[in-house]
């Protein structure tokens, strides 16, 4: 795992170096491409270096982080081209990246904790740095305080746990059980905040409406399933306990999902349909965890690998039209038929992903979740046919009004597309699809 770090450490001194762009863009695709061959074949704990090293859980989610990385740097192209502090963004481009490795590779809890911090840091330099409304400092300050806040809890327990046992090793944890409601709550909060569930998500559609199109992809793609990696790391060592509490959790993630879901088909704003859309995916992906069973947390993981690169797409294709219209609303962005035809099939592909459509892996996804819940209870059946049934129409919604009909009278001069636009849909629609065919990797690793 250190090779790799290395890797992307000693490519800041070339972040500060003007016209690297390209450079930088390019070997960071190198060491995805070259993380790919070292998959964990054995579903244990692998390149083991000092106090970092992967297993299963933790390779999809650092190939991931580099994938979307990539294409974030691809995504920013008019950062370069108006030069508008390009060096520093790459900086802060490949220290996120850093930490987002360091955060899944963490082979203890204290060095999971600073880095899980630590990757907030980054995310809100790039929504203070190069947002686009003024209101972006009150988005950063909504971040900052929702997560920093849970998170004093987490450290708390985390605390409690090395007085308690003398180590904060996953490894070791997992041979312990720790009884104590107020440690479980400790524990589980910031994890909860930073997904996120209903009623603690304020933070998430404010930041995704504010942020440019980087922040905003990492959001989606890396920074929410850090929540779930974090779950699926704690609950190893929690016990009995957690079977008794939660039903809770389940039921406000199901019910906040489909509440959401009614948000969403009133929402006029493109980002913000998508971010609110992400909330309820997240909800599925919380009650898949919560079950604690196989097919939940192989739904669970894959719903987080496939909700990463589909929101994703989703937020670069608001941003294409966002930087030929000037305007996140659906008003103005209508029509869009008219002005993109090109664009229309990348909409349509990556909203029928967001729909769970075959052959994407939401669906794969979704169908392990829809499993582990209705196995759970019987009653989770009703909250999760309302939940698929309004993901489908939002996302109807979402593709019919923004392509279909008039296009907004006031436009003047509208740009046609760039093959580097195409190529960045077609790296997020690609890996979407094409895992389907391998599915046994993703479903069978427990």
């Amino acid at each position: 795992m250190l090779k790799f770090l290395f890797f992307v450490i000693f490519l800041i001194p070339l972040c500060l170096l003007k016209n690297f762009w390209w450079m930088i863009h390019s070997f960071l695709f190198l060491v995805s491409f070259m993380f790919i061959f070292v998959f964990p074949y054995f579903f244990c704990w692998g390149s083991l270096g000092y106090m970092f090293g992967f297993d299963y859980i933790s390779y999809g989610l650092i190939l991931l982080s580099f994938w979307i990385c990539v294409l974030m740097v691809l995504a920013s192209e008019m950062v370069f081209r108006f030069n508008y502090y390009s060096c520093f963004f790459l900086t802060v481009v490949v220290f996120l990246l850093i930490m987002l490795c360091c955060t899944f590779s963490s082979l203890d809890l204290i060095s999971f904790y600073l880095f899980f911090e630590g990757s907030l840091i980054p995310t809100l330099f790039l929504i203070l740095g190069w947002g686009y409304q003024p209101e972006r400092l009150q988005a950063g300050i909504y971040l900052l305080f929702y997560t920093l806040l849970a998170s004093l809890p987490l450290l708390v327990g985390i605390l409690y746990v090395f007085d308690s046992v003398n180590t904060m090793s996953f490894y070791m944890l997992s041979n312990f059980f720790f009884l104590n409601v107020l440690f479980y709550f400790c524990m589980i909060l910031a994890f909860l905040i930073s997904m996120p569930m209903f009623l603690v998500h304020l933070w998430l559609p404010k930041a995704h409406v504010e942020a440019p199109v980087s922040g905003s992809m990492i959001l989606a793609g890396i920074l929410l399933s850090l929540g779930g990696y974090g779950l699926l790391r704690v609950f190893s060592f929690l016990g009995n306990f957690v079977f008794n509490m939660n039903f809770i959790w389940i039921s406000i993630s199901l019910v906040g999902g489909v509440l959401v879901s009614l948000v969403c088909m009133r929402q006029t704003d493109l980002k913000s349909l998508i971010a609110y859309s992400s909330v309820a995916h997240m909800g599925i992906v919380i009650s898949g965890i919560m079950t604690m069973n196989y097919w939940g947390y192989c739904g669970s993981f894959t719903l987080m690998i496939a909700h990463g690169l589909c929101s994703s797409g989703l937020f670069c294709l608001a941003n294409i039209s966002y930087e030929r219209l000037s305007s996140r609303s659906l008003m103005i962005n209508k029509g869009l038929m008219n002005l993109m035809p090109s664009m229309s099939m990348w909409w349509f592909l990556l909203s029928s992903c967001n729909m769970a459509a075959p052959p994407s892996l939401n669906l794969l996804g979704e169908i392990s979740l829809l499993n582990s819940l209705v196995a759970w209870s019987w009653f989770c059946m009703f909250m999760l046919i309302f939940l698929s049934f309004f993901s489908a129409v939002y996302t109807l919604y979402l593709f019919s009004y923004s392509q279909h009909g008039f296009y907004y009278s006031g436009l003047y001069s509208c740009s046609f597309n760039y093959s580097r636009e195409f190529l960045l849909l077609f790296l997020h629609w690609f890996p979407l699809n094409l895992f389907i065919l391998n599915s046994d990797l993703i479903l069978l690793w427990l």
